[in-house]
């Protein structure tokens, strides 16, 4: 595998020095803000310099690019893929009955005896995350890697773009399928949230709508915790995430809070809360958000055996960016260091990161973590 990558600021484009040669390339990962990967020159120009790509584009609510943090730009990737056969797919969430169908859908058009593995970039806002996650790993017997994330629109939460070989638009999923035994992927997905209170049931929900904890109106119950900070929700939400265990497999994820109903005295989240899972509140530690990534970083490499990835895609949540603030840089370079010099990274900020909890699992839906896919050619 061979990589360039290009970072379009300020209008105009910086490459950066690469072997590649642009005919061979199959591959265009291109993450940029809402207002910038939309315009027509960004992707007339990927296109003129990679005629035989794909090119693939998500909005961002930032882009990342080696060890550093950038907003208002695009940052492109382009691959060549010298042993591994590739099938990309786009479809859009108003042709299928329901994020899961969608999901199903393009896990079908995708699977062979040979598949590797699966990289996804999905619509933030018109999709559901977790419920397209469910529709991917539903015929996914082998739990063939399944890797990507939401796109995201800053912090605005209103509207995303995805596209492929053409202008990027709301409600679009891409899903890219690599084939062969040559590519290694890895993966790594960590918090480093703090929990604090007591550990709660979910007694009454709607798909990613939370009504009841214990029951009792779930919106009171998390109001009480925050004290002073309930006064300025849904916006202080990002500080106070959820950690939810399965009822079924035990496993614990992190859910972000999108929007409150102070009427219906529910909460909105970025991923289904089923009733009979159990919740608890979070809080930030910075350092251990900082260490989280560099964890994540370390275990997206246990299938390398002391190789460099030839592609690191970072994908972390917009609440890390809004917490970190200035810091948000050290998260990013506290990953890039267990990389070593040399190595390329690319990614975004999103609305959500999809890859496995571990090694030999089914792909989940990831709020406020550092989702980190790795990839080499052997």
């Amino acid at each position: 595998m061979k990589t360039r990558q290009h970072h379009y600021t300020g209008k105009s484009w910086k490459d950066l020095s690469s072997d590649l040669n642009p005919s061979n390339c199959q591959i265009v990962l291109a993450f940029g803000s809402p207002e910038t990967i939309v315009q027509s020159e960004v992707y007339d120009h990927l296109k003129k310099n990679y005629p035989g790509a794909n090119i693939v584009m998500a909005s961002t609510a930032g882009e990342i690019l080696n060890g550093e943090v950038f907003d208002d730009s695009v940052v492109a990737t382009a691959i060549e893929l010298e042993k591994t056969a590739h099938q990309a797919i786009m479809i859009n969430i108003k042709d299928h009955a329901n994020s899961f169908e969608a999901g199903k859908y393009l896990y079908s058009k995708l699977a062979t005896s040979d598949l590797n593995s699966i990289l996804v970039f999905s619509d933030g806002t018109l999709v559901n995350g977790d419920e397209l996650v469910d529709g991917l790993r539903a015929d996914n017997t082998q739990n063939t890697p399944i890797t990507g994330g939401l796109a995201g629109d800053s912090t605005r939460f209103q509207k995303t773009f995805t596209g492929m070989d053409g202008a990027p638009a709301p409600g679009n999923i891409i899903a890219i399928g690599f084939y062969g035994s040559h590519l290694l992927v890895g993966h790594g997905s960590m918090g480093g949230w703090e929990e604090f209170g007591l550990e709660r049931m979910i007694t009454r929900s709607n798909h990613n709508i939370l009504q009841e904890i214990d029951q009792q109106n779930a919106l009171d119950i998390y109001k009480k915790y925050l004290g002073e900070y309930a006064e300025q929700l849904p916006g202080s939400a990002l500080l106070f995430p959820l950690s939810m265990k399965s009822r079924e497999t035990e496993k614990v994820l992190i859910r972000t809070i999108l929007a409150v109903d102070d009427n219906e005295k529910s909460m909105v989240f970025a991923g289904n809360v089923p009733e009979g899972n159990k919740v608890r509140l979070m809080r930030a530690n910075f350092d251990n958000l900082i260490d989280a990534s560099s964890s994540a970083a370390r275990e997206s490499l246990e299938v390398f055996e002391n190789k460099q990835p030839d592609l690191t895609l970072m994908i972390s949540c917009v609440g890390r960016k809004i917490i970190l603030d200035s810091r948000t840089w050290e998260e990013v370079k506290s990953a890039e260091e267990v990389y070593g010099e040399g190595s390329r990274i690319s990614g975004f900020y999103s609305y959500g990161g999809i890859s496995p909890m571990k090694k030999g699992t089914c792909c989940e839906l990831h709020n406020q973590t550092m989702t980190i896919s790795t990839f080499t050619e052997i």
